[in-house]
């Protein structure tokens, strides 16, 4: 998962014409549904750039199936922002490509409808992925690829995983001494923190951003975030940083942490499955471990992402856009595709199944995220973001805990009030 960030939009159309009519008419599919007949329609997708270019012949096959023009338009920044907007002003897709933990938000803005999955394609999903797209116990999105973070190490420098924060920091510190490394971990924190990334270290210290409720949903009413848990939390995470063991660092940032793991000055790197294709570039002899814990501590628990289809409330062709992502997305083709242009777990078992042979790493990323838990979807979350980034940066660099992470819990209760 990448940091989220806001900028211009740059979007370009890839139009694509439909050629003939739908050869099956309006016969039910596979499925037991009957696809709309939608002649002389247009189904409107927006994506980010990689997904775009993988979705084309997608969208093509699909529209000379049902007789339509489908137009792929790729979005290369601030997708939920500029969605949403688009929504409001009538002028969005019909089908929209984001993050599972834009829900909340996306249904509090009116802007996404339920998707009508059968209960044989549910189960035809990663029973996590199928959880994080469920919110308020309907299901908002069919998800396609799931990420979460894990331990990348070079083999060369670590051959051993190490089993605990402690030993991670040893090692580091070793291959400091003997010149082999200059960081003791590539964690991203940069100047503005990373709440996604350090919130391995976070839980296994203790820390929570929300308790739960009755039914195991996030309930933004407990927040975790300014208790004597949290404070207690972050002390753990203040000694590893500047003023500490120096291996969590604000040097370290969003745009160079792969980087500095590819040019082998760490032997450890907390990421996804998206820096794997850096470390294959540069030759990196690596391998994937769970994010290690404090010792005597809580198990870690990373985030569980997942990448999701969503159907758009104000879309202007809704049944064809139902038809695409629930009897055409729950196909392993287009899922084993769409992995090839980014490799993330599918989240599709039947195309997790057909790639996992020739892709050692998925099994790994897995086996990392066994006690993953799906990034909050409930529209407060937005208020931990900024906040709870921040104090991290601050306590890195030295700054007082107690004060430092009282001050981001009421920004944050406020901005949930």
């Amino acid at each position: 998962m990448r940091i989220r960030t806001a900028g211009v939009v740059a979007t370009v159309a890839l139009a694509i014409a439909a050629a003939g009519c739908g050869s099956g008419g309006d016969e039910p599919d596979a499925s037991g549904s009957t696809p709309p007949n939608a002649d002389g329609g247009k189904l409107v997708i927006w994506a980010d750039d990689k997904r775009s270019a993988a979705l084309k012949p997608f969208a093509d096959k699909f529209g000379q199936e049902n007789g339509v023009t489908v137009e792929v338009q790729a979005i290369s920044k601030d997708q939920q922002t500029t969605f949403v907007t688009a929504s409001q002003q009538g002028s969005g897709p019909d089908v929209m490509v984001g993050a599972h933990d834009w829900i909340g938000n996306l249904v509090q803005n009116g802007a996404i409808d339920p998707v009508q999955l059968t209960e044989a394609q549910k189960a035809g999903f990663n029973q996590g992925a199928l959880k994080a797209v469920t919110f308020n116990g309907q299901v908002y999105a069919v998800p396609y690829a799931t990420e979460n973070l894990a331990l990348i190490r070079n083999t060369e420098l670590a051959p051993e995983a190490p089993k605990t924060v402690e030993d991670l920091v040893t090692t580091g510190k070793r291959l400091q001494a003997e010149n082999k490394a200059s960081e003791i971990l590539c964690l991203q924190v940069g100047q503005n923190g990373d709440s996604y990334h350090i919130y391995p270290f976070y839980t296994s210290a203790g820390g929570t951003l929300f308790g739960t409720n009755a039914t195991g949903d996030y309930d933004p009413k407990q927040l975790g975030v300014g208790t004597p848990e949290s404070i207690a939390a972050f002390e753990k995470i203040a000694k590893l940083g500047e003023k500490g063991d120096g291996a969590l660092k604000r040097s370290i940032t969003p745009e160079n942490s792969i980087a500095t793991f590819t040019g082998k000055k760490c032997a450890f790197l907390v990421a996804g499955p998206w820096a794997i294709t850096d470390a294959k570039t540069a030759n990196i002899k690596y391998d994937i471990s769970p994010v290690p814990g404090f010792a005597g501590a809580k198990e870690p628990t990373p985030f569980l992402g997942v990448q999701a289809f969503y159907v758009a409330a104000k879309g202007k062709n809704k049944a064809l856009a139902q038809e695409f992502v629930t009897n055409y997305l729950t196909t392993p083709e287009l899922a084993v595709a769409l992995y090839q242009a980014e490799p993330r777990p599918p989240a599709l078992t039947a195309a997790f199944d057909q790639v996992k042979s020739s892709d050692p790493d998925l099994a790994k990323f897995l086996e990392a995220g066994a006690n993953a838990v799906p990034l909050p979807a409930i529209p407060e979350m937005a208020a931990i973001w900024d906040p709870f980034g921040k104090a991290e940066a601050a306590i890195v660099g030295g700054a007082d805990v107690t004060q430092t992470i009282t001050a981001a819990g009421k920004t944050i209760s406020d901005q949930i009030k």
